[in-house]
């Protein structure tokens, strides 16, 4: 079994949610417990973790970890999109603090069998949650040139996109495409990565199909959407993101709820009816300090974004 992940800004996260004595956090990616393990350890005794993840093996493992706060925790398995209907079927109607710590966490990357590794060689899965029906293989098989190049163009910024579908089809003619190492080759052969840099050239080819596999974007959408009405006053929206597409969610998100009313602007009073909800507390994305991202290079490309609830 892997080592546990180790979790990126502990101490800006535990800055930043600056919960006081008591009342419900929301941890909506839970992963291996890190997080949360750092937030009880250093808060009152009477503040409370709500955890959330769609992986059961992520759970189990964080079930342990996290032995001692038992009476503080409760581990929920579910989807982040989920967050307003899991909260509440737990009878939680308000909240002090929310936590998103997204992207995929080390036993994940490292576990070969869950094919979202490169380096390892697996089955082609990438599912987070190992019960839901379509992997990453099966998209290969099912869908369509253009929306396969899609995927690849959109989640994962390739600008290669069509020449990659090209070459699977190519493989597809003569075999199936069913472990991490050969799509990983066959993308090799035509995506060269620049000579300045180590990331691989599949790389992006791989993020595109994990997002898709677990409808990352969209899940993000729905959390966001059904946090506001949970907030508290002065409750603090606490985002790490590790890839743009999901930092530019984050950033919108926050801005538009900051600025509250739609409207055009040359309307001279506001008909669409929206209020400011958030207060953004962070101008630019707080990053890993060099120290942690040489201690844990994964973390290099964190950016942590947070916003505070207001209620005008």
């Amino acid at each position: 079994m892997p080592a546990y992940h180790e979790s990126v800004m502990k101490n800006e996260v535990l800055h930043y949610l600056n919960v006081h004595m008591e009342g419900v956090i929301v941890d909506g990616t839970l992963g291996d417990g890190g997080h949360t393990e750092f937030i009880l350890k250093n808060t009152a005794p009477k503040i409370r973790v709500f955890a959330i993840d769609r992986d059961r093996s992520a759970i189990e493992r964080a079930k342990k970890r996290l032995s001692p706060f038992r009476d503080r925790v409760t581990l929920t398995h579910g989807n982040l999109g989920d967050l307003k209907s899991l909260a509440a079927q737990h009878g939680i109607t308000r909240i002090v603090g929310l936590l998103m710590d997204l992207g995929v966490s080390s036993p994940q990357l490292d576990t070969p069998e869950r094919g979202f590794s490169i380096q390892h060689d697996g089955p082609l899965d990438m599912r987070m949650n190992p019960s839901q029906k379509t992997s990453a293989a099966d998209l290969l098989k099912e869908l369509s040139d253009a929306e396969l190049a899609a995927i690849i163009k959109n989640f994962g910024e390739e600008r290669y996109s069509k020449r990659i579908v090209r070459a699977i089809r190519k493989e597809q003619a003569e075999r199936p495409i069913t472990t991490t190492g050969q799509l990983s080759r066959i993308v090799a052969r035509v995506v060269t990565s620049p000579r300045h840099t180590r990331i691989h050239p599949a790389t992006r080819t791989f993020q595109a199909l994990r997002i898709a596999v677990n409808d990352e974007l969209e899940q993000l959408k729905l959390a966001l959407q059904g946090v506001i009405g949970l907030l508290n006053s002065t409750a603090r929206l606490v985002v790490i993101s590790f890839h743009s597409l999901e930092d530019r969610i984050v950033k919108t998100f926050f801005r538009d709820e900051q600025k509250g009313c739609s409207c055009p602007p040359k309307i001279p009073m506001c008909i669409c009816g929206r209020t400011q909800t958030l207060k953004i507390l962070t101008r630019k994305p707080i990053v890993p300090s060099e120290e942690e991202v040489a201690r844990n290079p994964r973390s290099i490309s964190a950016k942590l974004r947070v916003a505070e609830r207001i209620y005008v």
